[in-house]
């Protein structure tokens, strides 16, 4: 939804929607690279001018990022209408799919505790040299060439 060119005081720069947004002006020009959020206004200057909608959209984003969304993820919900019944029903599918992702990422979260305390048991610090290390190089050279598998918890973002 486009937005008409604000004149400079009903813009923001960057460094501005940045602490109005909770986000560094890096994450803004990503997620501008991204193509999730657009401000429409530039200043006389040719500064990025940014609204009070944008930076609300700044901030839907540090949400659902702060909640471990992908990107992708974002972008569709970013790209539901709030009135919309069936886009209501779309946000419940995004939701339970990234609910299903989080599920995931306990069990493997769990998984790691697991593995961390089974390695924390091997040395009590009492022997003449350290079984955690020598348990994680043991590891290291069981791994296969170019990848550590089962060490590491796998990401959908």
């Amino acid at each position: 939804m486009p937005v008409a060119n604000p004149p400079m005081e009903q813009g923001y720069r960057i460094g501005e929607a940045a602490a109005r947004s909770g986000l560094s002006a890096t994450n803004i020009r990503y997620y501008e690279k991204e193509g999730l959020v657009e401000p429409q206004a530039r200043g006389d200057n040719s500064y990025r001018l940014y609204t009070d909608a944008d930076v609300h959209r700044l901030r839907f984003i540090r949400l659902c990022r702060a909640m471990d969304m992908s990107l992708e993820e974002v972008r569709a919900l970013l790209s539901l209408d709030l009135r919309s019944k069936a886009d209501c029903a779309a946000a419940n599918v995004a939701l339970d799919a990234h609910l299903g992702h989080v599920r995931e990422r306990l069990r493997e979260l769990r998984s790691l505790e697991k593995d961390l305390i089974a390695l924390r048991d091997c040395c009590d610090g009492s022997d003449t040299h350290c079984h955690i290390i020598e348990a994680l190089h043991a590891r290291a050279d069981a791994q296969p060439s170019g990848e550590a598998r089962g060490t590491r918890a796998t990401r959908h973002v």
